[in-house]
């Protein structure tokens, strides 16, 4: 008993320090648990809860009032077979196919010369993301006066030059283009700045031994630089997609509830916001958003499995 007691005091210290760790780390948790405490509530209450309570408003008939009914996959169906919802579907996909390639072909592009060594380039690249930091709704409405058939700039410096002089929003012909084209205005800022900070992580000494080697700045760009930065293209490719297919602001602001001009650029999301809070169908408006969900998050796993092929990680 006396060897235990005497094992006991020689090992008192070692306890004591482990003791002292234990609570160290303890109250370390806990600070570090009420640092994420908020965010964790505020996705919890607006995120995960609405996107439990919207997945089970879709098999249901729900006027936001009344005692919601359930209706299976009735809301589903019906809307597999609305012509509006097909258009939607055709014009959300064309508006992603459009402006996500072009988005990011021309934010590489502003990045390649923005990486460059010269005069005024931080004002160069706040200029860029200037359009970034902008409210979606400014915008719009700064677009909108400027695509104004009547007293549009664009149209007045168009007639300057005796050109044709198109009705960039009421042309049911290239209506989604005049909007895909504010997008990628809008966004491509952000894209460039990703990208940049793609195009500074590839070492020097990659450029250095292909110009010993003799390789051209083409030779270069397609062999190193491409290559190095796919890792970032990918992140922006799949933000950029799940953006777009999200597209609901700049129409809304850009065309308002005018049905003479809603056809032409309903996407999924536009038809989410008019059947749940034009026509108080919350059922079928949650549907609509299930089955986007769906599909996006289908194609970010069909992505993933194939950026195998052609994003390197190995520097």
């Amino acid at each position: 008993m006396s060897s235990f007691s005497s094992t006991i005091e020689k090992n008192k210290p070692h306890i004591d320090v482990v003791r002292r760790k234990k609570k160290k780390m303890n109250k370390e948790a806990i600070t570090a648990l009420l640092f994420i405490a908020p965010t964790f509530l505020g996705l919890l209450i607006f995120y995960l809860l609405p996107a439990i309570a919207s997945f089970v408003l879709s098999f249901s008939n729900w006027d936001g009032i009344t005692t919601p009914v359930f209706v299976g996959l009735e809301n589903i169906q019906s809307l597999l077979q609305d012509p509006s919802f097909q258009r939607s579907i055709i014009n959300t996909i064309v508006f992603t196919i459009v402006s996500v390639p072009l988005s990011v072909v021309i934010a590489t592009l502003v990045s390649l010369m923005l990486n460059q060594k010269i005069k005024g380039m931080v004002l160069y690249r706040t200029l860029y993301f200037l359009p970034v930091v902008t409210m979606p709704v400014a915008v719009g409405m700064v677009w909108k006066w400027l695509y104004n058939t009547d007293y549009g700039l664009i149209n007045y410096l168009l007639g300057v030059f005796h050109l044709p002089q198109p009705s960039w929003l009421f042309d049911p012909n290239i209506a989604l283009f005049s909007v895909i084209l504010v997008y990628i205005w809008m966004t491509v800022g952000n894209n460039v700045i990703l990208l940049l900070a793609g195009l500074q992580g590839v070492s020097h000494s990659y450029y250095e031994a292909a110009q010993i080697d003799g390789a051209s700045k083409m030779r270069q760009f397609l062999n190193i630089t491409l290559p190095m930065i796919t890792p970032t293209l990918f992140f922006v490719f799949i933000t950029s997609m799940i953006s777009s297919l999200q597209m609901f602001d700049l129409i809304f602001i850009m065309i308002g509830d005018n049905n003479a001009l809603l056809e032409p650029l309903r996407t999924i999301v536009f038809g989410v916001y008019e059947s749940g809070f034009k026509y108080s169908q919350m059922g079928v408006a949650s549907a609509q958003a299930f089955l986007l969900f769906i599909a996006i998050l289908a194609i970010t796993i069909i992505q993933f499995i194939f950026q195998k092929k052609w994003v390197h990680y190995d520097a």
